[in-house]
């Protein structure tokens, strides 16, 4: 792993781009409107033989942390919960009858804090789910979890309906970091949800860690990476804090004085891959590492990893459907978004109406440069036989300083990130984005 000091001027030079995460190509800030005829016509465009993959969006909290990115709102209220989770069964069924009768081979339950809907609302939306579609018996469910407000209840919901999997937002376990981002969780309480997890049967547990948060250090960071491998984690994801103030509002709470810099950061990022690197784990493409053996690690090594609106997963189905306010779905034809407000949302259902607001009608050289940077950041490389002539001749010229640097490397007909230039992955594959530039989009800093 290289030092920081050989670095610094790469740091310099690359550490203020501001870039997507490519979980999509193109990006949501480039969708437009989209009919609701239309996506109803891409629903019943799916073969009976495609598998679907359901992503279902809960978009409470019952406290808001500060760091969050998430499109969620914090709530008490039972009433409004309840009215949400109805909405949801209402989707369900109207999404069913819109669409040929395909298998789903996974489900992910996201947010917010799913479980904020409780457990009774959570299990009569999961029940109606699997009403109207039908699951492989070999179907992963997962879900997000906060291990500060999981009960029993929803625990035996989770279990009963078949979930394997469950995401807990643990971010860092230092206590002064924690008071400094509004979630407080001590070690114990995490142990403690991990302990009901898997006395239930949900035995795959994923850490999600955060570096860049205000007041933290390298020793913090690493120390949370160990304790995530301590707990026996299967995956660990270590996401750089994205401060975007001008985009979340509550972020303003976290004072710009007490984030660490570029430099910072990558000690960080590099303090938490050395501490999961040390306990065996595997480090998969950007930000996320995996113990061997796991599916991600497996799909990693086969060549077979993807990335979608969660990060990289295993999932490989063709068509994914998004449920709840604000939720995306990805079709062969194109990206189709959810009405992001809850009511406009509320009210689209209970009218029988498919709820879609914005959306992107794929070109084909949109899948085509997709397919490029989903390769360059899931695989850190790029068997060159696959980029048009056109594309590579746009693309290589943006590549050059990249590198001159060390950060990429072109040999034995491929593109490669080198070791020194994975934490730019994203930067190698904004190169071959077509749209960035173009529009009132703002991105996170890419470092």
């Amino acid at each position: 792993m290289d030092t920081l000091p050989d670095r610094r001027p790469i740091l310099e030079r690359y550490a203020g781009q501001n870039l997507p995460r490519y979980t999509s190509y193109p990006t949501a800030p480039h969708f437009s409107a989209l009919e609701e005829a239309t996506y109803r016509a891409w629903l019943a465009a799916v073969e009976p033989r495609d598998r679907l993959s359901l992503y279902l969006h809960i978009p409470f909290c019952k406290s808001l942390c500060w760091y969050c990115g998430c499109h969620t709102a914090v709530t008490r209220s039972v009433a409004r919960t309840s009215r949400y989770a109805e909405g949801l069964v209402a989707e369900a069924g109207l999404l069913a009858a819109a669409l040929p009768a395909a298998p789903v081979e996974s489900l992910h339950l996201g947010g917010g804090t799913p479980s904020a809907i409780g457990a009774e609302a959570l299990d009569r939306v999961l029940t109606a789910l699997r009403d109207r579609f039908e699951f492989l018996d070999e179907a992963e469910l997962s879900v997000e979890l906060d291990p500060r407000m999981l009960d029993p209840a929803t625990v035996a919901v989770l279990a009963r309906q078949g979930f394997s999997r469950a995401s807990l937002g643990v971010q860092d376990m230092a206590p002064h970091v924690q008071k400094l981002i509004g979630r407080i969780q001590p070690p114990e309480l995490v142990e403690a949800a991990v302990a009901k997890l898997r006395g239930a049967g949900i035995a795959r547990i994923n850490f999600d860690l955060m570096y860049g948060l205000p007041g933290q250090s390298c020793d913090d960071v690493a120390a949370s990476a160990r304790f995530a491998a301590a707990m026996g984690a299967d995956r660990v994801a270590v996401f750089g804090y994205a401060h975007v103030p001008w985009m979340k509002p509550h972020q303003n709470a976290i004072r710009q004085e007490d984030l660490p810099g570029s430099f910072a950061r990558m000690e960080q990022a590099d303090a938490a891959e050395r501490a999961l690197l040390a306990a065996g784990y595997i480090a998969i493409g950007l930000d996320h590492f995996a113990r061997p053996g796991d599916s991600m690690a497996v799909a990693a090594e086969a060549g077979v990893l993807k990335r979608n609106f969660q990060g990289y997963t295993t999932d490989r189905a063709p068509v994914l459907i998004g449920l709840g306010a604000s939720a995306i779905g990805a079709l062969p034809q194109g990206y189709a978004q959810n009405i992001p407000d809850e009511r406009g949302w509320l009210a689209a259902v209970e009218k029988g109406h498919l709820p879609v607001t914005r959306g992107l009608r794929l070109t084909e050289e949109d899948r085509v440069r997709r397919d490029i940077i989903e390769a360059v950041m899931c695989d850190l490389a790029l068997d060159l036989r696959r980029v048009p002539g056109a594309i590579w001749r746009a693309a290589e010229p943006r590549l050059a300083p990249l590198v001159a640097d060390g950060l990429a490397a072109v040999e034995n007909g491929r593109l490669v990130a080198t070791e020194s230039g994975r934490r730019f992955v994203r930067h190698i594959a904004a190169c071959f984005d077509a749209y960035l530039g173009g529009g009132p989009a703002r991105h996170s800093s890419a470092v």
